[in-house]
């Protein structure tokens, strides 16, 4: 950085810097999960299956995950204003190409670029959050908003889209976020000077082999993880040769990165006992949150309310994210029962789970629901930044990046696996339900086919025919299955969480080593996009 210079104008107020940078990181948050936030309507306007639009979400999410090995090089070198103004016309380009077109395939190269140009947009705002917060623990109370922020995407995302959804076309939310970005992103560049936050460095020498590679291999495990449910796993020549193709990247990779003078993963950080105990638990955390989205669907699909009055109850889930980044902000600078924090938040999440399976009706008043999302929220809230932290104070000074790189390589491969867990076990559990289900009524209800006739006989009376009001009963019978099915499917899959959060509760007591290591980020520069 410039003696002469700040990195903003000196008559600029504080509240207005942080209000900026914020309005920033949040329009970079929200379009993580623009694509998936009403997948019904994305499908139906693309002309896509719901697979597609999984994978179109796991593109950007691969491109964050791959670009993220190189994108501080770049950020090192190009003075951060002028970075700023570039990522800012690309994304807005690139949002206003998705706008345009209604080709599923072009959604998935512009959303994978889409991903590469928010991790650079995602670094400038966390480093000038940094720049801001003027505690010596200013890395570990930005983390830690920016991962609250993280947790609450997909309810802040719907709320944004759906509204917009129900009253225009889909591709319309790409023109929305070009509004969000715009005047965010102009008063940012406004008041910012022309001078370099991190120290400058030559521009050469940039691993992009190791960007290639990782991001071919992240594309191949989202394919195959999303469509093997489809395509029936290793019966497919495609998922049989993705497979045998990320094994062979892999090694490739491990390979090259043993030869390099330079890694872009010094892989010598699974050396440490802590870091791995740290990857086993994000691990275990994030298949975790993916089930999560399972209540949602449930309020959609059993209690049949609409997307918006069901991301609206969501509000308490991020009320509860807020009470639970803030008491993990006060245990991290605090550095103390930081073993604590970790079991009394999984065991926040325990309680969710359990209490749902015991919630979880074909019928139920809302108001049901508001305090175990609210306790959700603050489980979630309670352990997510400090394992990340922990993982990254868990290696030495210089081998930050890598632990960062390979974090963000989990938390990829974790989530891509929490949609495939639900996915195959959407259909397993459903399958059984639907079995006993449907023998219950053959073999056991007597009464059905005179409940049936009562049903076609009402139906006629209010001037259906009765041909077809008896196919409207057979259609309406058939729902009624489907919804207790995957209500079942729900409550089975809760159950088997819930007895992961507790075994999680018991691994962290096992583990005094976490209350042992001390948190500290000052002289490290995790990648923004990192986790």
């Amino acid at each position: 950085m410039t003696d002469h210079l700040t990195i903003f104008k000196a008559r600029v107020p504080e509240w207005l810097v942080i209000l900026s940078v914020f309005a920033v990181l949040l329009s970079s948050v929200l379009l993580f999960a623009l694509s998936t936030a009403d997948g019904t309507a994305a499908a139906g306007y693309y002309g896509a299956s719901a697979y597609d639009i999984q994978f179109s979400l796991l593109m950007f999410y691969a491109a964050v995950a791959s670009f993220a090995v190189v994108e501080r090089r770049f950020f090192a070198r190009v003075v951060t204003k002028d970075y700023l103004l570039i990522c800012i016309i690309l994304e807005i380009l690139i949002a206003y190409w998705c706008y345009q077109t209604r080709e599923i395939w072009l959604i998935f190269a512009l959303r994978f670029l889409q991903g590469i140009i928010n991790c650079g947009l995602t670094s400038i705002s966390l480093n000038l959050l940094f720049s801001r917060l003027k505690s010596e623990y200013a890395k570990e109370t930005g983390y830690t908003i920016f991962y609250g922020m993280i947790l609450c995407v997909s309810p802040v995302t719907a709320l944004f889209s759906v509204p917009i959804v129900e009253n225009f076309e889909y591709n319309v939310v790409y023109k929305a976020i070009i509004f969000c970005f715009l005047p965010s992103a102009i008063l940012l560049f406004s008041i910012m000077n022309r001078v370099h936050i991190l120290r400058k460095t030559p521009l050469y020498k940039i691993d992009w082999m190791s960007f290639v590679l990782f991001a071919t291999m992240l594309v191949l495990i989202a394919y195959v993880l999303v469509y093997g449910q489809q395509y029936d796993w290793l019966d497919d020549s495609s998922i049989l040769y993705s497979i045998f193709a990320i094994l062979f990247l892999f090694v490739v990779s491990i390979a090259r990165q043993r030869t390099l003078k330079r890694p872009a993963v010094d892989l010598s950080i699974f050396r440490s006992r802590n870091f791995a105990i740290g990857i086993v638990f994000l691990v275990i955390l994030y298949i975790i949150r993916g089930a999560f989205s399972l209540t949602s669907s449930y309020f959609i699909n059993v209690l049949s309310m609409d997307s918006l009055h069901a991301n609206e109850i969501m509000v308490f889930n991020i009320a509860g994210v807020m009470v639970g980044s803030i008491i993990a902000i006060r245990f991290l600078i605090r550095q103390k029962h930081l073993r604590v924090l970790w079991i009394t938040g999984f065991a926040f999440l325990f309680a969710f789970f359990f209490w749902m399976c015991q919630l979880f009706a074909s019928e139920a008043g809302t108001d049901n629901f508001y305090l175990p999302l609210f306790m959700q929220g603050v489980g979630a809230g309670m352990v997510m930044s400090p394992i990340v932290m922990f993982i990254m104070s868990s290696v030495p000074e210089n081998m930050s990046q890598s632990a960062s790189s390979v974090g963000v390589f989990v938390r990829f491969s974790t989530f891509s696996l929490s949609l495939a867990f639900i996915n195959f076990y959407q259909l397993y559990f459903k399958g059984q339900h639907n079995d006993a289900l449907r023998n219950t009524l053959t073999l056991v209800d007597f009464n059905l086919p005179e409940r049936i006739k009562m049903y076609q006989s009402a139906l006629s009376s209010r001037g259906m025919p009765h041909d077809e009001a008896g196919k409207v009963v057979i259609g309406l019978l058939n729902k009624a299955v489907q919804k207790q099915t995957f209500l079942q499917f729900c409550v089975s899959y809760y159950e088997w969480i819930a007895v992961l959060c507790f075994l999680s509760i018991i691994l962290i007591a096992l583990q005094p080593v976490i209350s042992k290591t001390v948190i500290n980020l000052r002289n490290k520069q995790p990648s923004a996009a990192g986790f």
